[in-house]
Protein backbone atom coordinates (compact mmCIF):
# COMPACT_ATOMS: atom_id res chain seq x y z
CA UNK A 1 0.00 0.00 0.00
CA UNK A 2 1.27 3.86 -1.11
CA UNK A 3 1.58 5.49 2.56
CA UNK A 4 0.75 9.56 2.58
CA UNK A 5 2.00 9.51 5.82
CA UNK A 6 4.70 7.19 6.99
CA UNK A 7 6.03 8.63 10.76
CA UNK A 8 3.54 8.62 13.11
CA UNK A 9 2.98 9.91 16.22
CA UNK A 10 0.71 7.98 19.33
CA UNK A 11 -0.77 9.85 21.96
CA UNK A 12 -3.04 8.21 25.11
CA UNK A 13 -3.72 9.15 28.29
CA UNK A 14 -1.66 6.99 30.65
CA UNK A 15 -4.30 7.05 33.42
CA UNK A 16 -7.00 4.81 31.36
CA UNK A 17 -5.57 1.03 30.80
CA UNK A 18 -7.75 0.26 28.73
CA UNK A 19 -6.65 3.33 26.24
CA UNK A 20 -3.34 2.48 26.51
CA UNK A 21 -4.08 -0.88 25.20
CA UNK A 22 -5.55 0.00 22.74
CA UNK A 23 -2.46 2.51 21.54
CA UNK A 24 -0.28 -0.38 21.63
CA UNK A 25 -3.05 -2.10 19.51
CA UNK A 26 -2.66 0.34 17.00
CA UNK A 27 1.14 0.56 17.14
CA UNK A 28 1.45 -3.30 16.59
CA UNK A 29 -0.87 -2.45 13.44
CA UNK A 30 1.16 0.16 12.24
CA UNK A 31 3.91 -1.30 12.50
CA UNK A 32 3.06 -4.09 10.69
CA UNK A 33 2.29 -2.54 7.62
CA UNK A 34 5.89 -1.06 7.47
CA UNK A 35 5.40 2.44 8.53
CA UNK A 36 7.77 4.03 11.54
CA UNK A 37 5.84 4.70 14.87
CA UNK A 38 6.67 7.04 17.77
CA UNK A 39 5.25 6.90 21.27
CA UNK A 40 4.66 9.61 23.60
CA UNK A 41 6.89 8.61 26.85
CA UNK A 42 4.39 9.47 28.63
CA UNK A 43 1.52 7.25 27.88
CA UNK A 44 3.21 4.06 28.74
CA UNK A 45 4.77 3.26 31.41
CA UNK A 46 8.18 1.70 31.24
CA UNK A 47 7.14 -2.12 31.65
CA UNK A 48 5.18 -1.08 28.34
CA UNK A 49 7.63 0.80 26.29
CA UNK A 50 10.00 -2.38 25.51
CA UNK A 51 10.21 -2.81 22.00
CA UNK A 52 8.99 1.08 21.45
CA UNK A 53 10.37 3.91 20.25
CA UNK A 54 9.14 6.59 22.26
CA UNK A 55 10.07 10.58 22.28
CA UNK A 56 8.88 13.47 24.41
CA UNK A 57 5.24 14.80 22.74
CA UNK A 58 7.04 18.38 22.33
CA UNK A 59 9.67 16.70 19.50
CA UNK A 60 6.25 15.23 17.44
CA UNK A 61 6.23 18.89 15.31
CA UNK A 62 10.03 18.17 14.36
CA UNK A 63 9.46 14.37 13.63
CA UNK A 64 6.28 13.12 12.68
CA UNK A 65 4.14 13.20 9.85
CA UNK A 66 1.10 13.04 11.67
CA UNK A 67 -0.05 12.44 15.17
CA UNK A 68 -2.65 10.25 16.55
CA UNK A 69 -4.72 10.91 20.22
CA UNK A 70 -6.12 7.91 21.80
CA UNK A 71 -8.61 9.82 24.56
CA UNK A 72 -10.58 12.92 24.79
CA UNK A 73 -10.96 16.85 23.74
CA UNK A 74 -8.35 17.50 27.07
CA UNK A 75 -5.73 15.48 25.46
CA UNK A 76 -6.50 16.74 21.99
CA UNK A 77 -5.96 20.43 23.26
CA UNK A 78 -2.19 19.78 24.85
CA UNK A 79 -1.29 17.99 21.29
CA UNK A 80 -2.68 20.66 19.15
CA UNK A 81 -1.18 23.50 20.50
CA UNK A 82 2.40 21.45 20.34
CA UNK A 83 1.87 20.72 16.46
CA UNK A 84 0.20 23.94 15.43
CA UNK A 85 3.75 25.72 14.83
CA UNK A 86 4.99 22.79 12.49
CA UNK A 87 1.65 22.37 10.42
CA UNK A 88 1.72 18.68 11.76
CA UNK A 89 -1.91 16.79 10.66
CA UNK A 90 -3.76 15.60 13.79
CA UNK A 91 -6.04 12.65 13.82
CA UNK A 92 -8.31 11.68 16.89
CA UNK A 93 -9.73 8.53 18.04
CA UNK A 94 -12.57 8.45 20.74
CA UNK A 95 -12.84 6.44 23.71
CA UNK A 96 -15.90 6.41 24.23
CA UNK A 97 -16.53 9.99 26.35
CA UNK A 98 -18.23 13.17 25.24
CA UNK A 99 -15.68 14.13 22.46
CA UNK A 100 -16.27 17.15 19.76
CA UNK A 101 -12.96 16.60 18.19
CA UNK A 102 -12.24 12.84 18.44
CA UNK A 103 -14.64 11.46 16.20
CA UNK A 104 -13.12 7.92 15.02
CA UNK A 105 -15.16 5.35 17.15
CA UNK A 106 -12.71 2.56 18.60
CA UNK A 107 -14.30 -0.38 17.15
CA UNK A 108 -13.31 1.22 13.47
CA UNK A 109 -10.01 2.29 14.76
CA UNK A 110 -7.36 0.09 12.69
CA UNK A 111 -9.91 0.49 9.28
CA UNK A 112 -10.04 4.19 9.46
CA UNK A 113 -6.95 4.56 10.67
CA UNK A 114 -5.20 2.85 7.53
CA UNK A 115 -7.88 4.73 4.93
CA UNK A 116 -6.40 8.22 6.24
CA UNK A 117 -2.69 7.26 6.32
CA UNK A 118 -3.18 5.96 2.67
CA UNK A 119 -4.97 8.94 1.37
CA UNK A 120 -9.07 8.83 2.01
CA UNK A 121 -9.74 11.41 4.34
CA UNK A 122 -11.67 14.91 4.84
CA UNK A 123 -8.60 17.14 5.94
CA UNK A 124 -10.29 20.72 8.41
CA UNK A 125 -8.58 23.50 9.18
CA UNK A 126 -8.90 24.86 12.59
CA UNK A 127 -7.95 28.07 13.61
CA UNK A 128 -5.96 28.55 17.26
CA UNK A 129 -5.61 31.49 19.17
CA UNK A 130 -2.61 33.27 20.14
CA UNK A 131 -2.36 35.49 23.75
CA UNK A 132 0.02 38.03 25.83
CA UNK A 133 -0.47 39.12 29.01
CA UNK A 134 1.06 42.80 29.59
CA UNK A 135 1.72 44.36 33.19
CA UNK A 136 2.85 47.91 33.38
CA UNK A 137 4.26 47.39 29.73
CA UNK A 138 6.02 44.98 29.68
CA UNK A 139 4.73 41.40 28.40
CA UNK A 140 4.73 38.66 31.00
CA UNK A 141 3.30 35.62 29.75
CA UNK A 142 2.46 34.09 26.10
CA UNK A 143 0.22 31.07 25.17
CA UNK A 144 -1.75 29.30 22.41
CA UNK A 145 -4.89 27.85 23.12
CA UNK A 146 -7.41 26.44 20.46
CA UNK A 147 -10.36 26.05 22.57
CA UNK A 148 -10.73 29.41 24.46
CA UNK A 149 -9.06 31.72 26.79
CA UNK A 150 -11.07 32.07 29.93
CA UNK A 151 -10.68 35.24 32.37
CA UNK A 152 -12.48 34.77 35.63
CA UNK A 153 -12.80 35.67 39.16
CA UNK A 154 -10.84 34.19 41.55
CA UNK A 155 -11.27 31.71 44.68
CA UNK A 156 -12.66 35.44 46.23
CA UNK A 157 -15.61 34.90 44.54
CA UNK A 158 -16.17 38.31 44.09
CA UNK A 159 -17.10 40.09 40.50
CA UNK A 160 -14.42 41.44 38.74
CA UNK A 161 -14.69 44.55 36.65
CA UNK A 162 -13.25 45.12 33.02
CA UNK A 163 -12.78 46.83 29.70
CA UNK A 164 -13.17 44.98 26.12
CA UNK A 165 -11.69 46.49 22.79
CA UNK A 166 -11.66 44.96 19.59
CA UNK A 167 -9.30 46.63 17.23
CA UNK A 168 -8.16 49.31 19.56
CA UNK A 169 -12.07 50.37 19.40
CA UNK A 170 -13.84 50.66 23.02
CA UNK A 171 -16.55 47.85 23.30
CA UNK A 172 -17.68 47.80 26.42
CA UNK A 173 -17.27 47.49 30.06
CA UNK A 174 -18.24 44.69 32.11
CA UNK A 175 -19.14 43.03 36.10
CA UNK A 176 -19.59 39.35 35.51
CA UNK A 177 -17.82 36.19 36.41
CA UNK A 178 -15.75 36.87 33.64
CA UNK A 179 -15.02 36.19 29.95
CA UNK A 180 -14.32 33.24 27.46
CA UNK A 181 -12.81 34.52 24.54
CA UNK A 182 -13.68 31.49 22.10
CA UNK A 183 -12.43 29.82 18.85
CA UNK A 184 -15.16 27.69 16.79
CA UNK A 185 -13.95 24.63 17.87
CA UNK A 186 -14.15 26.06 21.43
CA UNK A 187 -17.97 26.97 20.90
CA UNK A 188 -19.03 23.58 21.81
CA UNK A 189 -17.06 23.82 25.18
CA UNK A 190 -17.25 26.27 28.01
CA UNK A 191 -18.15 28.87 25.62
CA UNK A 192 -21.89 26.70 25.03
CA UNK A 193 -22.55 25.86 28.35
CA UNK A 194 -22.12 29.89 29.28
CA UNK A 195 -24.72 30.58 26.84
CA UNK A 196 -22.64 31.22 23.62
CA UNK A 197 -23.65 30.70 20.15
CA UNK A 198 -21.94 27.28 18.35
CA UNK A 199 -19.70 28.41 15.38
CA UNK A 200 -19.21 25.87 12.45
CA UNK A 201 -14.97 25.46 12.22
CA UNK A 202 -14.91 26.74 9.52
CA UNK A 203 -17.03 30.15 10.46
CA UNK A 204 -13.52 32.90 10.15
CA UNK A 205 -15.00 34.20 13.33
CA UNK A 206 -13.78 34.86 17.20
CA UNK A 207 -16.74 34.62 20.37
CA UNK A 208 -16.40 36.89 23.03
CA UNK A 209 -19.40 35.29 25.84
CA UNK A 210 -19.70 37.38 28.87
CA UNK A 211 -19.85 34.60 31.67
CA UNK A 212 -22.96 35.54 34.54
CA UNK A 213 -22.77 38.51 33.65
CA UNK A 214 -24.82 41.69 36.23
CA UNK A 215 -26.45 43.23 33.60
CA UNK A 216 -28.62 41.16 31.35
CA UNK A 217 -28.36 43.37 28.90
CA UNK A 218 -24.37 42.12 28.04
CA UNK A 219 -24.74 39.21 25.41
CA UNK A 220 -22.18 37.03 23.26
CA UNK A 221 -20.78 38.73 20.23
CA UNK A 222 -18.87 37.29 17.38
CA UNK A 223 -16.06 38.77 15.77
CA UNK A 224 -14.08 38.61 12.56
CA UNK A 225 -11.09 36.77 12.97
CA UNK A 226 -8.48 39.54 11.91
CA UNK A 227 -9.60 40.85 15.03
CA UNK A 228 -7.62 41.59 18.37
CA UNK A 229 -8.99 41.97 21.40
CA UNK A 230 -7.79 43.27 24.52
CA UNK A 231 -9.25 43.04 27.56
CA UNK A 232 -7.92 45.20 30.50
CA UNK A 233 -8.75 44.31 34.22
CA UNK A 234 -10.02 47.70 36.24
CA UNK A 235 -10.94 45.95 39.17
CA UNK A 236 -11.14 41.93 40.60
CA UNK A 237 -8.98 40.40 43.32
CA UNK A 238 -7.10 37.42 42.54
CA UNK A 239 -8.70 37.13 39.43
CA UNK A 240 -6.62 34.48 36.65
CA UNK A 241 -6.69 34.04 32.36
CA UNK A 242 -6.58 30.38 31.81
CA UNK A 243 -5.71 28.85 28.24
CA UNK A 244 -7.55 25.86 27.45
CA UNK A 245 -7.83 24.97 30.90
CA UNK A 246 -4.78 23.66 30.82
CA UNK A 247 -2.22 26.23 31.86
CA UNK A 248 -3.26 29.95 33.62
CA UNK A 249 -1.68 32.90 34.74
CA UNK A 250 -2.63 35.22 37.76
CA UNK A 251 -3.69 38.66 37.35
CA UNK A 252 -3.38 42.05 38.90
CA UNK A 253 -5.61 45.41 38.03
CA UNK A 254 -4.85 47.29 34.67
CA UNK A 255 -3.12 43.88 33.43
CA UNK A 256 -4.14 43.71 29.92
CA UNK A 257 -4.59 40.38 27.59
CA UNK A 258 -4.21 40.63 24.23
CA UNK A 259 -5.42 38.00 21.69
CA UNK A 260 -5.92 37.47 17.82
CA UNK A 261 -5.98 34.91 15.54
CA UNK A 262 -2.56 32.34 15.73
CA UNK A 263 -1.10 32.65 11.99
CA UNK A 264 -1.11 28.87 11.78
CA UNK A 265 -3.70 26.79 11.67
CA UNK A 266 -4.51 23.38 12.95
CA UNK A 267 -4.92 20.30 10.37
CA UNK A 268 -7.86 17.76 11.43
CA UNK A 269 -8.25 14.66 9.40
CA UNK A 270 -11.31 13.12 9.69
CA UNK A 271 -12.57 9.86 7.67
CA UNK A 272 -14.60 9.84 5.03
CA UNK A 273 -18.41 10.79 5.00
CA UNK A 274 -17.58 12.71 8.58
CA UNK A 275 -20.45 15.05 9.05
CA UNK A 276 -19.24 18.05 11.79
CA UNK A 277 -23.28 18.17 11.84
CA UNK A 278 -24.17 14.42 12.31
CA UNK A 279 -21.35 14.82 15.25
CA UNK A 280 -23.54 17.48 16.86
CA UNK A 281 -26.88 16.09 16.59
CA UNK A 282 -25.20 12.46 18.10
CA UNK A 283 -23.40 14.67 21.13
CA UNK A 284 -26.23 17.06 21.61
CA UNK A 285 -28.92 14.57 21.41
CA UNK A 286 -30.68 16.93 18.95
CA UNK A 287 -34.17 15.52 17.66
CA UNK A 288 -34.66 13.08 20.45
CA UNK A 289 -37.86 12.08 21.21
CA UNK A 290 -38.68 13.18 25.06
CA UNK A 291 -41.07 10.65 27.22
Amino acid sequence: MNWLFKKIGLVARQSKPEVVESLLLLSHHLESQGLHVFIDRDSVTRSQAQGLTLIDRSDFGKIVDVAIVLGGDGTMLSVARLLAPYRVPLIGINQGRLGFMTDIPLHQMLDSISAILSGEFLPEERMLLQSTVVRDGVEIAHHLAFNDIVINRGAMGQMIEFEVFVDNQFVYSQRSDGLIISTPTGSTAYSLASGGPILHPTVPAISLVPICPQSLNNRPIAINDSSEVEFMLTRGIDARVHFDGQAHCDLMELDRVLVRRYRNSLKILHPLGYSYFDMLRQKLHWGERLL
